[in-house]
């Protein structure tokens, strides 16, 4: 491998390669990786056997295999970047150095490794993505309370370098609405997608806003259509359609979501994802706790499929949606597997096992046993960290439902109606227009939740009349 300066990324940043054919591939890899598209991980190993020194093209790979849950291939492929990144600049070898961390479990490191790296090279857009991926992954040692707010720092600091590259304002939005600045990310969303129609990242930050704004019918007319022009081995296509589910069951559309996780999710359907066990958990979970009962299909092979979790450690992000796929099948030894291992790592110190991780544990499997006041006394002190452990907002909104029907099943109406109340003030929401009235008639406020019921009967004119919530809904509006 000879080192040159005259080949350049589309950032104009220099890569050792003298194949003009190998950049190329990596070039339009890096693209697809950023928008988080299908054929990145072909379009690396095209770069390599372009050039079989290619440092860079190994590190693409290597990240890709990880996604997709290869860990073993992964950390073949950036050991050999390793090897062949000491003749290169410094900027490949802090590049893949940060890469390495991040495939060998090493997040915290990877983590201050990447910030110092985009320090110096703010324009390595692989790097800004390494560093977005570990905050959200909550990979930062203890857990970063604030962590939107730090992950908006980084973005807010490097916006000077990349104008309107539309790669850029994708994750940049991201940031955006996880701060609460909802109009400016689905503006800086929507110039990322006139630039790049396919990106599935700026489509994503899209359907956040209108999750974030209660808006479930735009917000499913435009990602429904999104998807239809969608590659669907793309592996963030089960996260999109995860997305499309969560705006069909606010719309009492309880089929429709079944169907999206019997196509798209299921864990058995297509080639996963490593991250797609929150996808296929927490829309479990939504079901079973919106509908009282288990959801229509074998909730076991989640069980199944979050079964490293019970010995092997990981993130808090995953721990915490693998006791939610135990509670829910029943699988009281894998539960009790997963809180021997927290409780081991907050009895060595560890933080975020301690204050959030191991509580939001306890409280999942309190619920799933209908013991709802302890439910409600681990998740409670909780709450105001579930930043800590990563993950987007809808996301972590799983745990925060947890909470709040845990209040009303333990008949704490006050408290569930405090929370309804700053949720409903922050953005309209059918189902928790719903909850208010269950709270309310649960507490004698009969009339006024018969009114607020004819409300949530009339927006959920097209809910599925046979779901359970539905039935449940009406009974309370026939209530005498």
């Amino acid at each position: 491998m000879t080192a040159t300066a005259t080949i350049r990324d589309r950032y104009g940043l220099a890569m050792s390669t003298t194949s003009a054919k190998a950049a190329e591939h990596y070039v339009e890899g890096v693209d697809i990786l950023l928008e988080q598209g299908y054929g990145s991980e072909q379009r690396f190993q095209q770069a390599i056997d372009a050039d079989e020194g290619f440092a860079l093209a190994y590190a693409g790979l290597s990240m890709m295999q990880m996604l997709r849950g290869a860990a073993a291939d992964a950390k073949a492929s950036v050991a050999k970047a390793q090897q062949l990144v000491r003749s290169a600049s410094r900027r490949e070898q802090g590049h893949v150095e940060g890469i390495s961390l991040f495939i060998n479990g090493h997040g915290p490191k990877s983590l201050a490794v990447s910030l110092e790296h985009l320090d110096e090279f703010p324009r390595d857009a692989v790097m800004m993505r390494v560093a977005n991926r570990l905050y959200l992954l909550g990979c930062s040692g203890a857990g970063v309370q604030n962590f939107p707010d730090e992950l908006y720092a980084m973005l807010q600091k490097l916006e000077p370098n990349y104008g309107d590259d539309w790669a850029f304002l994708g994750q940049y939005a991201f940031a955006h609405h996880e701060t609460g600045r909802l109009d400016d990310a689905l503006s800086l969303a929507e110039r990322s997608l006139a630039a790049r129609p396919t990106s599935g990242h700026a489509s994503h930050s899209v359907a956040h806003v209108y999750f974030e704004k209660g808006n479930a019918v735009d917000g499913g007319d435009f990602l429904g259509n999104w998807l239809k022009g969608y590659d669907s081995r793309a592996p963030f296509n089960i996260h999109l359609s995860w997305h499309q589910a969560l705006f069909e069951l606010a719309q009492g559309k309880y089929s429709d979501a079944v169907k999206l996780y019997e196509d798209v999710i299921r864990p058995t359907v297509v080639e996963k994802s490593a991250n797609s066990l929150m996808d296929s958990t927490s829309l479990m979970w939504r079901l079973k706790m919106y509908g009282g009962c288990n959801p229509p299909y074998p909730v076991e092979e989640i069980a199944e499929q979050a079964s490293p979790a019970a010995t092997t450690p990981g993130p808090a992000f995953r721990d915490a949606h693998a006791a939610l796929a135990f509670a829910a099948s029943g699988d009281e030894e894998r539960l009790a597997s997963v809180k021997t291992r927290l409780r081991d790592l907050a009895g060595q110190g560890d933080a975020l096992a301690k204050e959030v991780t191991l509580p939001l544990v306890k409280g999942i499997g309190a619920f799933a046993d209908d013991r709802y006041e302890d439910a409600a006394r681990y998740l409670e002190p909780v709450f105001p960290q579930l930043a800590r452990i990563g993950g987007s907002h809808a996301q972590r909104e799983v745990f925060e439902d947890t909470l709040l029907e845990s209040y009303i099943r333990a008949e704490q109406y006050d408290k569930a109606e405090d929370l309804l109340r700053v949720r409903l003030n922050r953005r309209a929401s059918v189902r928790d227009s719903y909850w208010l009235a269950r709270t309310k008639a649960s507490s004698g406020e009969v009339e006024t939740a018969k009114n607020t019921l004819k409300q949530v009967a009339q927006q959920w004119e097209t809910a599925d009349p046979n779901s359970p919530e539905i039935a449940a809904m009406n009974t309370l509006v026939n209530a005498g």
